[in-house]
């Protein structure tokens, strides 16, 4: 069973699947945002393209636990998603995903335009092996 992992901003949106047997996350791609109908038609091929049977996306929740002005897009972004692909959605929380995306990408030793180009996807497997992580402890 394949998962797909979205890391959901407003510019660029982050992309990783998970491997048949739900164990690990990789990353697959950095969508640049055209348009919903343009982002949606990617996700789509995408999910398609894997044989994706559900979504995670990261929620960007503030630090308190509360949910912000980002969280609403995220929120309105994924429920066109339930829409159009038909797939079940499911949030996570990712605060600090971004955080340790770039802490692992220092580590790696990576130049600040190398960094940049993939962060969202970087972010995107963070969220999606947390998921991953979750539902193999049930």
């Amino acid at each position: 069973m394949r998962i797909l992992g979205l890391d959901i901003g407003d510019r660029t949106i982050g992309v990783a699947v998970s491997d048949p047997l739900g164990l690990t996350a990789q990353g697959i791609t950095t969508i640049r945002r055209k348009s919903i109908e343009k982002d949606l038609e990617e996700i789509k091929k995408i999910c398609e393209e894997y044989s994706v049977e559900s979504i995670v996306a990261g929620l960007p929740k503030n630090m308190n636990g509360t949910l912000g002005p980002q969280s609403e897009k995220v929120i309105s972004f994924c429920d066109l998603i339930k829409e159009d692909i038909n797939l079940p959605i499911n949030m996570w929380d990712e605060r600090l995903t971004t955080v340790a995306a770039h802490r692992a990408m220092l580590e790696a030793d990576l130049s600040r335009a190398k960094r940049k180009k993939i962060v969202d996807k970087m972010a995107a497997i963070y969220i999606l092996q947390g998921y991953l992580d979750s539902i193999a402890k049930k």
